[in-house]
């Protein structure tokens, strides 16, 4: 087994920049691994098509830059990859594509390396991972149960520590079921934030290209090379505003009722998990989950299945024989719905949506087991349509409410197989799910997929999320004072309790309401206490305009160097007032007072 089994992007990238090994001579070894023989792919690209490759990533301005140059990867064969035969796992339905899906064609301008297209319930239709003829891909811990699917193929080569990520796609929970399955984060974006161009739709108006990735920091990198408008892409959008950040103590919405179809061991590691969300400091909000429920029983219950006809119409009116035959007993209820079961179908969901978007401003996220049970692969050949849809009872429903949602490993059942969870958000919660992931992973760490190999802790962010401002509050706005709640009521998030350089003084104002102090930097300073706050951008003017004179905002430099904003006092302010610097901090100052 070659030594860069289990390896991240991270790893990738710091191999390379040391010269310990380079593209040229690593990824043909690694190349050599692969087999057609194993299931879980159905294409692997030839000797010549990756020297093709190489020959494009060194031709690339600045390639060994990248954010992933030379870094292995496979593609779920429902994307196009320019060259390469697309099926969807249908043979008859074979086609080499022209062109790379823009997600393909995103990836590769950052570097990236594809070395296979991998299997998938056909069509995309499946949680299971066993409806494809090209043989159903066992689970990567034990051959005996189900890896989850549709992206079955994708998820267990970044399990096996074949590659640190993959491309999946996401309309029911084919980006996140194999993640639980398989001890990895699956990445479901907000609808829209990836490109579906070049994707053979399920069903196009809920459809996600998905991330599998050995780590939540890894899902992040590759996350920021796709995402972006495709002016190509009906369904494309870009983001409006910037996510709320959870609050420094989150609040999730956890199912009041959950059915667990008889697995025990699911349920024990369930209570398990959060226990663990508890010791975080997690508060757990029971919710009715019958909402969505509800919903995802329209995805296949409802008329969503004519939209699966719909991308296959001319393909299945001749080729049905050529279909999976579960797969078609699916898609063929399509002729069960009219225009007008549509459009009702269509009202319903928003209903429906609109009254579970509310629930869930209530809390940070909804918290939810990825999948109820951990099936056999004899149990879903048994009944195959029954167990799949229980597989789906906390995932269907999040695409139809215009959800984002990250799934999580969690530990391991007493079996020994993977648990995992999922957080669910509102649309374009992206950012924040993805921060608490980093949290979760630096609390309760995982192995990188099913190899033995550890797997670094996420870096703690020194810079604020992208469209928020870095304040540093030191007096009436801190935790618990007169004036923090012009910080809570436009959504800031408390991030830290730290101190100014040593180059700073504080003074208490005279004749302030609430009382308010003054900071003015100074050559024989002191050390200062502040919190630090991160405020969203659009709302970061109406709380300037709340400060009054002699006060302002401007930046201020920390014990550790960083700089960020913060509150400053005009010099002529102080004269008069009492130099408190010797007590540290604000606090101090105001017990002094009360004592």
């Amino acid at each position: 087994m070659a030594t860069h089994t289990g390896w991240t992007i991270k790893d990738w990238q710091q191999a390379y920049r040391s010269a310990r090994i380079t593209p040229r001579d690593a990824l043909p070894a690694l190349l050599a691994q692969l087999s057609a023989e194993d299931p879980a792919f159905i294409h692997i690209v030839s000797g010549s098509e990756l020297a093709s490759q190489l020959d494009q990533l060194d031709a690339l301005p600045g390639a060994a830059d990248l954010p992933l140059y030379g870094v292995p990867c496979v593609i779920k064969d429902n994307i196009d990859v320019a060259g390469l035969p697309t099926t969807a796992a249908c043979p008859a339905y074979r086609y080499v594509a022209d062109k790379d899906s823009t997600s393909v064609e995103r990836l590769r301008a950052a570097g990236a390396i594809i070395l296979a297209k991998t299997n998938l319930d056909q069509f995309a239709t499946g949680l299971v991972g066993t409806r494809s003829p090209y043989g159903a891909v066992p689970n990567s811990f034990n051959a005996e149960y189900v890896s989850g699917g549709s992206s079955s193929g994708s998820a267990v080569a970044v399990a096996r520590g074949l590659v640190p990520f993959s491309l999946g796609t996401d309309t029911a929970g084919s980006g996140r079921v194999p993640a639980g399955f398989n001890n990895l984060v699956g990445l479901k974006p907000t609808r829209g934030r990836f490109s579906s161009t070049g994707v053979i739709p399920a069903c196009r108006s809920l459809d996600c290209v998905s991330i599998f990735a050995l780590d939540v920091e890894d899902a992040v990198t590759v996350a920021a090379v796709m995402q972006g408008f495709d002016a190509a892409d009906g369904y494309s959008r870009e983001q409006q505003t910037p996510a709320r950040l959870m609050r420094a103590k989150p609040r999730f919405g956890i199912p009041a009722q959950l059915p667990w179809f008889g697995d025990e061991q699911a349920q024990a590691a369930w209570q398990a998990s959060l226990s663990q969300m508890q010791s975080m400091g997690v508060e757990l909000i029971e919710l009715d989950f019958s909402p969505m429920q509800q919903l995802a029983e329209l995805l296949y219950g409802g008329p969503w299945v004519a939209e699966r006809y719909a991308a296959i119409a001319g393909f299945m009116d001749k080729h049905a024989d050529d279909m999976n035959d579960v797969v078609r007993g699916i898609v063929a209820n399509a002729g069960k719905f009219s225009a007008t079961d549509t459009y009702l179908a269509e009202y319903r969901r928003a209903d429906l949506a609109r009254e579970i978007q509310l629930r869930m401003s209530e809390v940070d996220a909804l918290l939810v087991p990825t999948a109820p049970r951990f099936p056999t692969l004899a149990e879903v050949a048994a009944d195959p349509v029954a167990v799949n849809s229980q597989l789906g009872t906390w995932t269907n429903f999040v695409n139809l409410a215009d959800g984002s949602a990250l799934a999580m490993p969690a530990g391991f059942r007493e079996d020994g197989l993977p648990f995992g969870i999922t957080l669910i958000g509102a649309a374009w919660q992206d950012q924040a799910l993805a921060e608490f992931g980093r949290s979760w992973q630096r609390f309760a760490p995982w192995k990188a997929g099913a190899t033995d190999r550890a797997l670094p802790a996420p870096p703690m962010s020194t810079n604020a999320p992208d469209g928020y401002v870095r304040l540093a509050v030191v007096g009436a706005h801190l935790t618990g004072m007169p004036l923090n709640t012009q910080l809570t009521e436009r959504h800031a998030r408390f991030v830290e309790s730290t101190f100014t350089a040593s180059n700073y003084r504080l003074f208490a104002l005279p004749n302030t309401t609430p009382p308010k102090p003054g900071l003015i930097r100074s050559g024989d300073g002191a050390e200062i206490i502040v919190e630090l706050w991160d405020v969203p951008v659009e709302l970061f003017g109406s709380f300037v305009a709340l400060i009054p004179a002699p006060l302002g905002i401007g930046t201020l430099t920390l014990k550790d160097g960083r700089e960020v904003k913060g509150f400053i006092c005009e010099g002529v302010a102080v004269e008069g007032a009492t130099d408190i610097t010797h007590l540290g901090g604000w606090r101090a100052y105001i017990a002094s007072r009360n004592s």
